[in-house]
Parts: structure tokens; C-alpha cells; sequence
């Protein structure tokens, strides 16, 4: 399995751990990290989560105009490392999109963890997401699981 680079924001991160899943990413992501903004508001630093400060202050003062704080560190500093980002937040989607950034959301990373055979299937996961406010909309919902053939 190859593992890609990528820089997190937090909603991965929240809702990964909520439902006992934290694991699958750094058997996904390597090197995975994050800016301190999202490591704050995650609460803490799991030991293969490298922490990087993004430099562009000025990038970040004009995304945070769209974003929270912790997004914009992560766009930016995906930007500069020009990496993958892991992202759910529509808004954040879009600005990192139009600023050329591939972007992987948390039911994304659900995907590519059944086709590493990480996991056997992600509908029980994914229902373990709703059930602790994770939105997932019904259209990517029933794409994901066509995709995963569930």
C-alpha cells in the first residue's frame, strides 16, 4: 500500500477518534501533519502527527476571512508543502480547490482504508459518524457506499 503526504485539519482528526479510528491514519497518511491551530483545537499531538507552522502570516489572515483559524493554517501550509489536504468543511473544500490544492475529506480516507483492506466495510463507520453529529450528506453517503460497493 502506498501511503500519501498530507496536511489535517481537525474534523478528520475529531471524528476518527470519536469513533475509535484514529489508527487508520497513520496506516493512510505519511507524513501526516498538521499546523499548531488544528493541533490546539484537536487537544493534542498523537505521536506520528507532525506539527508544522505554516509561514505565509498573510495567506492566513486572508483565508481565516472564510474559514476558522485552523483551516486556514492548513490550507496554507498545504499550499506551501503542496500536499493533499484532509478537509470536510465545504468553504475550506472550495478555497483549497481554487487555490489548486487536492483536497480528501474523512469519508474520503473511509474509502481508501476499505481498498487497503484496513477495514472491511465503512457503512458500520460511517453510521458511527452520524451518530456523533459528523455530517455526512446523504448524496456523498450513497456515493461512498456505491464506490465501496456496500
Amino acid at each position: 500500500m502506498v501511503r500519501i503526504a498530507a496536511v489535517l485539519d481537525c474534523a478528520c482528526l475529531i471524528g476518527l477518534e470519536r469513533i475509535g479510528q484514529l489508527a487508520l491514519l497513520p496506516a493512510l497518511l505519511e507524513p501526516a501533519i498538521a499546523p499548531p491551530a488544528v493541533i490546539a483545537e484537536f487537544g493534542q499531538r498523537p505521536p506520528w502527527l507532525i506539527e508544522e507552522e505554516p509561514a505565509d502570516k498573510g495567506m492566513i489572515a486572508a483565508l481565516k476571512l472564510i474559514v476558522d483559524h485552523g483551516e486556514s493554517e492548513a490550507i496554507t501550509l498545504a499550499y506551501e508543502r503542496r500536499l493533499r489536504l484532509i478537509v470536510d468543511d465545504r468553504k475550506a473544500r472550495e478555497a483549497a480547490q481554487r487555490l489548486g490544492i487536492p483536497v480528501t475529506g474523512t469519508v474520503g480516507l473511509l474509502l481508501k482504508s476499505k481498498q487497503a483492506g484496513l477495514i472491511p466495510t465503512i457503512r458500520p463507520l460511517m453510521d458511527a459518524l452520524d451518530q456523533h453529529q459528523f455530517r455526512i450528506s446523504s448524496a456523498l453517503r450513497a456515493e461512498a457506499l456505491r464506490l465501496a460497493g456496500e
